[in-house]
């Protein structure tokens, strides 16, 4: 049975060695007015979720741009050739189709001329006729009416039936006759459509009370940025910056415009001066889900892939992609890859050192290509970490394909053409004031004697929104 002294029963021992009518005994708080053992402390701090940073993805993709207003606005090309959808055959010689009466982003006029030739497609069964226009009228302000005759069959009940609807026509040309003029012809003035952001700005700050800072305590830490070494109360402030490099990114990524009768319009400002006179900012994700394309529930599969480069087919066909994906699709990608390279499809072998017997394959893919179309494919940790988007596996954003290059826009400030990266970031600048990235402090402590408040503040500032230009090239991968 151990023996357990009580203070006044220790006898003092010749060497230093425990014994047990030697030691004082702290487990239940008695005899705390001296220490015969410190604890063994770890100065050096364990990095135990690695680097937890997961700014980077816009450094790769695109750049950051100053500018001076409260507003950016950008036009992007419309297409150059007459197409229109949701077309119905009215009756066994004419087609209708829905106009918009009010010129905005998604007016749509009748510019079909008589004598133009058209292709009339029905999606659903894969049916298509050619057909001559001998008519074309508004027949009311959203209504447009084309009178065609068919250069295969009597007419439209050949191969269509009254009242179809959803059909898709397009021009690919004309036929005159001999001798006549053009005044049937509409003249087409190119439009453009325009898009626009703002930018929100987005703050931090960090503090600690003068106090505290005199209450030295080192901690060795190795930071995000590769560095290393011992911080004393600063650590905090090393990590509220790291946290708001990161909300600079999440912010461009996540940021959604307020809706009209949303939360967020419906606020009324308050004691201060503008507050609650939130708007939002469109970001990465919402930009793609409005002017994108999404792609929900992707396996991978081959075919799906196939049906994506189709896709991009219509759209600006940019050869080199992007794809920055969670684990979960990134390891299905692979497996799909390595199903194709030894297979029967024509792929090509994968490992390292050709696939030596006595080497590991390496069953992860960086890059592959596909009909004319090059992706480059890389984890984006801002969908796997636990604290954001990994927070629910399998769910949500999967990943994002992403154009590589630059995109030629006009801009409304320098009235010219200019070409910028598909993604960048706009903050506002000028000779008086540099809001991309702020920081200063406040206080009596530290350095810092702009109050008599007892405590150092370090504040972070910075103004910016996103500019996602040629979003019908994006793809977003959804659950």
């Amino acid at each position: 049975m151990a023996l357990t002294p009580s203070f006044g029963s220790i006898k003092p021992s010749q060497k230093q060695q425990v014994l047990v009518d030697n030691y004082l005994s702290f487990v239940d708080g008695n005899n705390d007015f001296a220490q015969q053992y410190l604890p063994e402390i770890y100065e050096q701090e364990v990095e135990r979720y690695g680097n937890r940073t997961l700014s980077g993805f816009l450094r790769m993709v695109g750049a950051e741009m100053p500018m001076t207003s409260d507003q950016v606005i950008w036009s992007e090309q419309n297409r150059l050739h007459v197409a229109y959808d949701a077309c119905t055959i009215a009756t066994a010689t004419t087609i209708t189709f829905v106009l918009n009466a009010t010129a905005g982003p998604n007016f749509v006029a009748n510019v079909i001329s008589e004598n133009q030739t058209i292709v009339i497609m029905d999606p659903s069964n894969g049916l298509e006729v050619t057909a001559l226009v001998t008519g074309s009228v508004n027949t009311s302000a959203t209504l447009a009416t084309l009178t065609v005759a068919t250069y295969t069959g009597a007419n439209l009940d050949d191969t269509f039936n009254v009242l179809d609807t959803n059909l898709k026509i397009f021009v690919y040309g004309s036929e005159f006759q001999k001798g006549t003029g053009d005044s049937s012809l509409s003249s087409i003035t190119p439009s453009f459509t325009q898009f626009n952001n703002s930018p929100i700005i987005i703050k931090s700050k960090y503090a600690i009370s003068g106090s505290d800072a005199a209450q030295i305590g080192w901690v060795e830490v190795a930071t995000e940025d590769g560095t290393g070494g011992y911080l004393w109360y600063l650590k905090a402030e090393s990590e509220t910056r790291l946290r708001f490099e990161d909300y600079l990114e999440m912010s461009m990524v996540e940021g959604t415009l307020a809706a009209a009768g949303s939360g967020v319009a419906g606020l009324t400002p308050g004691a201060e001066a503008n507050q609650y006179a939130n708007k939002g900012t469109e970001g990465l994700f919402a930009a793609v889900k409005s002017r994108g394309n999404v792609w929900s529930g992707i396996t991978p599969t081959k075919a799906q892939f196939d049906e994506i480069l189709k896709n991009l087919d219509t759209q600006g066909a940019i050869e080199e992609n992007m794809l920055f994906i969670n684990r979960g699709l990134s390891l299905g990608i692979d497996d799909m890859l390595a199903g194709l390279s030894a297979g029967a499809e024509g792929g090509t072998a994968y490992g390292l050192f050709e696939n030596s017997e006595e080497m590991a394959l390496n069953l992860g893919f960086s890059g592959f290509r596909r009909g004319s179309y090059d992706f480059y494919k890389t984890d984006w940790k801002y969908l796997n970490d636990a604290s954001t988007r990994g927070a629910v596996a399998d769910a949500g954003i999967e990943g994002v394909l992403v154009p590589a290059g630059t995109s030629t826009v006009y801009d409304q400030i320098l009235g010219t053409n200019i070409r910028r990266p598909f993604l960048h970031v706009r903050y506002r600048a000028s000779q008086a004031d540099d809001r991309r990235m702020k920081s200063w402090l406040t206080g009596s402590v530290g350095g810092a004697y702009t109050s008599d408040l007892d405590a150092m503040e370090v504040h972070f500032l910075s103004e910016r929104c996103l500019c996602v230009q040629a979003a019908n090239n994006f793809v977003l991968f959804t659950d």
